[in-house]
Formats: structure tokens, sequence, C-alpha cells
């Protein structure tokens, strides 16, 4: 599939080729504080098809418990997270499904790191729910 993504504001966009089968969502404890969020939602790009279309994000490299470098990428006018990848080897790119404009199709097949993931995430059924704010 054919992705297209962007920050926010529009001041960066890439495209690439992803296979919707692959979307994860991440329940680690660096997803939840680099998104301010409860988990990430990610897809891999095919390897050599990720293309930064214009402007250009900041970089951010965190470094894994296994000493692993990650680039991450954001906007650096709106703060929008963009994507990561292997600091040393930038071979894959994982994109933040939430950027892309195909994020209805890419619907997440596994959770990993469960064991940080917050109880409230695994049923959000009961919730009062309301179409728009």
């Amino acid at each position: 599939m054919h992705v297209h993504g962007s920050c926010h504001c529009g001041g960066v966009q890439y495209q690439a080729l992803v296979d919707p089968e692959r979307t994860t969502i991440c329940h680690c404890t660096d997803c939840q504080k680099l998104t301010g969020s409860a988990y990430r939602v990610s897809v891999p790009a095919v390897e050599g098809s990720f293309q930064l279309v214009s402007g250009e994000p900041s970089i951010y490299v965190k470094i894994g418990d296994a000493g692993s470098r990650r680039a991450q990428a954001f906007c650096p006018n709106c703060g929008s997270p963009l994507y990561t990848y292997d600091a040393d080897q930038p071979k894959i790119y994982g994109l933040r499904v939430g950027c892309l404009e195909e994020r209805q199709a890419l619907v997440p097949r596994q959770q990993k790191w469960c064991r940080s993931a917050l109880p409230w995430t695994q049923s959000l059924t009961a919730m009062t729910r309301r179409e728009a704010e």
C-alpha cells in the first residue's frame, strides 16, 4: 500500500510503501512518553521505499534498554512525531500511523510491550462516547 504522511502543520511530508498487516500498537513507556498518550501505533515502511517529499524534520536519538540508538523524527514547527529509524543504519522507517492519510486502513494486528500497558486501554467500549466536541 502506498501511504502519504505529514505533520499537523504540513511542513514535513513523506511517502512510502507499507504492508498494512504489519501495523502494531506499542505500549512501552518510551512510546507513552514520546507520544504523550497511552500507546503508539506504527507501521514499518518497506525497506528502500521511504521518501521525504518536503520539509526537514528534527531528530532526537533515544537510547533503548539494550543500547540501540533510535532516531525519532518530529516536526520542528508543530512537534508532530513522524517516524523512527535505526540511527546507525537507517534502512527501515517506522511510520506513525496518526500522521498518515491512509490511517483508517491501517488497523493494528499486534500489540507489544503489553506489560507496560495502562489497564484502561484494554477495553474502551464502556466509556461514554461523543462524536465531536
